[in-house]
């Protein structure tokens, strides 16, 4: 998943060809492109109330803050920038560092990350600190589900996903680290073997559905809109927070 003007990777997205070669597991900082996780660690449960700490991927961080809010949680959302989608490989030293300098005093962690194109090294850290992970390859798990994703690459390999975070941050979370607004001769190079754009909505609006509209058309692409809400995320977040007694 790692990208920039200097030294970045394509962004083929092929959830099938991925497993047996993870040199294709690239991506344009964004999560299209699949990535390949280690089995999940599970919560253990029983453990007491209190404040928690959500290590967060500066891309859920907004929607994780909306949900802890309404479901009265004591979280406390402590984000990492988003750009590190393009260097995946520091996401795992990144965390650790948030670990081990928690905020409140006996609080307890989470990773609020999908794998996103660390190949294990967070389900390592998580191991290792005693903490829990989000499920998923990518935050595209957590909103529309796993065998949801894998069928729409399974139905069309050139498939671009975008989500509502991406559709707000497209210049500096994707233009800008790739180096295209310096360079927009490389668009082909990084986009064009794709052939369908797919906004997984979180909550559309007006204003969302025109900006997704003017990125398709930088495509040249169709554009389709999956509704997929938060719902997945939340149940996710709901299991590691308020883990089964």
């Amino acid at each position: 998943m790692s990208s920039s003007a200097t030294g970045a990777t394509s962004t083929t997205a092929s959830s099938t060809s991925s497993a047996s070669n993870p040199a294709a597991a690239q991506s344009d900082g964004c999560g299209n492109g699949p990535v390949i996780g280690g089995p999940l660690p599970q919560p253990s449960p029983g453990k007491a109330a209190g404040t928690v700490e959500v290590v967060a991927c500066g891309a859920l961080a907004g929607h994780i803050r909306e949900i802890a809010a309404r479901r009265g949680w004591p979280v406390v959302v402590r984000p990492l920038s988003a750009a590190l989608h393009n260097r995946p490989e520091k996401i795992k030293g990144h965390s650790e560092r948030m670990l081990l300098t928690p905020l409140a005093p006996n609080s307890r962690a989470i990773l609020a990350y999908a794998d996103c194109g660390t190949y294990g090294a967070l389900d390592d850290l998580a191991a290792e600190a005693g903490v829990s992970r989000l499920p998923g390859l990518h935050c595209y798990d957590l909103y529309a589900g796993a065998a949801e994703i894998e069928q729409l690459f399974a139905e069309e390999p050139g498939t671009y996903l975008l989500t509502d975070y991406l559709i707000k941050s497209f210049e500096r979370a994707v233009i800008q680290p790739l180096g295209l607004d310096r360079h927009p001769e490389l668009w082909t190079d990084y986009f064009g073997h794709y052939t369908r754009l797919v906004w997984l909505a979180q909550r559309a609006t007006t204003e969302l559905e025109e900006a997704a509209t003017r990125i398709a058309g930088r495509f040249n692409l169709p554009l389709t809109r999956i509704d997929t809400g938060t719902k997945r995320l939340e149940e996710a977040l709901a299991f590691l927070i308020e883990p089964p007694s």
